[in-house]
């Protein structure tokens, strides 16, 4: 049997690492939508919040379950599914995750300033179209890191 040496080796073992980051199929179409829309939703519920507790409940209980049940989805249609924030990712994918966590305080606050001086269907609008082209934005930036860790390991 052949060596392939220390390095060949090491990029191996690099590529390996790599595979559960750039490996996987990507999202649908529709998720950056659909996202946007659940998010829009559970800022929405706050409409009850003072009005209706059961509606209040009930509406977060049912947002919660259709959560859950899109993260099993994901998780059964990629596979190891690595989440933003775990593992150590290859370089290019880290810098995307950390524009990604830099971003979620800016949408936060946004949406909370629409909603303290418009109220909270406006609020809930912001949410949706921030959530959505947020969204469409990191899908591609990770599209495009995860082709770049590729081509830089093969």
């Amino acid at each position: 049997m052949e060596s392939i040496g220390l390095a060949g080796e090491l990029a191996a073992a690099e590529r390996g690492a790599a595979a559960p980051y750039v490996t996987y199929p990507p999202t649908p179409w529709w998720y950056a939508v659909s996202v946007g829309a659940w998010v829009a939703a559970l800022v929405g519920t706050f409409t009850w919040w003072r009005e209706s507790v059961g509606l209040f409940v009930g509406s977060l209980a049912a947002l919660i379950a259709l959560e859950l049940l899109f993260l099993v989805w994901m998780r059964r249609r990629h596979g190891a599914l690595p989440m933003p924030g775990t593992g150590t990712p290859p370089p290019e994918i880290a810098r995307v995750w950390r524009a990604y966590f830099a971003a979620l305080p800016l949408v936060a606050l946004a949406v909370w300033l629409v909603w303290w001086l418009v109220g909270v269907p406006a609020a809930a609008g912001t949410s949706f179209v921030l959530v959505t082209v947020g969204l469409t934005v990191y899908e591609r930036r990770y599209a495009a890191a995860a082709a770049a860790t590729r081509a830089r390991l093969r």
